[in-house]
């Protein structure tokens, strides 16, 4: 990605932190503890939020309520289908260093090209199809604004980190992208002119995608059995159980593939 000259008075030189900077805000200091126990507390509060939900049931009736599910399981797929195509074609460093935000090299091609933070933007999608297909009170009121203030503070954390570390070359880079929404722009060129990992993308992303479709489907057979009782939801667990075997067989071939090494490096 070409950027733009940007003045760089004031800026460090890239890669090199800059000592009289100011004290991070609370938003970057919170985003840099979210960072660092994300993996954990994320998938956590989501079943804390879960349990202590009354699930709603949307227009009355359960035929209603699976168009609310099939909504949201829609809408938690639009964000698998993103971070495939982010890691597919451009990957970073996920995870950071020691569990703390770290960057290699700053990352502008790709999706990365469209979007400052298209991973993030899948995960709240992910979530957000989630709380759909839950349907509660506190889903709504609590858990989407957790998970929009959560993300909000990892990026700014992030930002930071990379505004320091990169300097003006990052500065450019945040001028040009937007923070999640995808510019449009040039995106098919961008799509044409790389190579598409799929062997990355199944060793990095088989077990998130296994985790979020197995919660989908325990809370769509939940909704049915707090409705119908064990007897009358029959149906329902068949097809589900069904589906689950599926996913199960492709995360146990994808973990196969990836202990045995038969899923390339980069």
């Amino acid at each position: 990605m070409n950027v733009d000259p940007v003045r760089t008075e004031g800026l460090p030189a890239a890669g090199v932190p800059d000592r009289h900077a100011a004290a991070p805000n609370v938003a970057v200091r919170v985003g840099n503890v979210l960072f660092h126990y994300r993996n954990g507390l994320f998938p956590i509060t989501f079943l804390v939020l879960a349990l202590a939900s009354r699930p709603l049931l949307f227009g009355g009736s359960l035929r209603s309520d699976a168009v609310l599910d099939a909504v949201g399981l829609a809408v938690a797929l639009c964000g698998q289908v993103l971070r495939a195509i982010v890691i597919g074609l451009a990957y970073i460093v996920r995870g950071g260093k020691n569990r703390r935000i770290y960057a290699e090299d700053l990352v502008t091609d790709g999706c990365f090209a469209h979007s400052r933070n298209p991973l993030y933007l899948g995960n709240m999608l992910v979530y957000l199809g989630l709380f759909v297909i839950l349907n509660s009170v506190v889903g709504y009121a609590v858990g989407v604004p957790f998970f929009l203030i959560a993300y909000l503070c990892i990026t700014a954390a992030e930002e930071d980190y990379l505004r320091r570390q990169f300097g003006a070359a990052y500065e450019a880079y945040f001028q040009q992208v937007p923070r999640f929404i995808p510019r449009l722009r040039g995106i098919r060129e961008t799509m044409r002119g790389m190579r598409f990992n799929w062997p990355r993308l199944i060793r990095k992303e088989y077990g998130a995608a296994f985790s979020w479709m197995t919660t989908a489907l325990a809370i769509i057979y939940w909704e049915w059995y707090r409705e119908r009782g064990a007897a009358g939801s029959t149906t329902v667990l068949v097809t589900v159980l069904a589906v689950w075997t599926v996913l199960l067989v492709a995360y146990l071939a994808a973990r196969h593939l990836k202990k045995t090494r038969r899923l390339h490096s980069d």
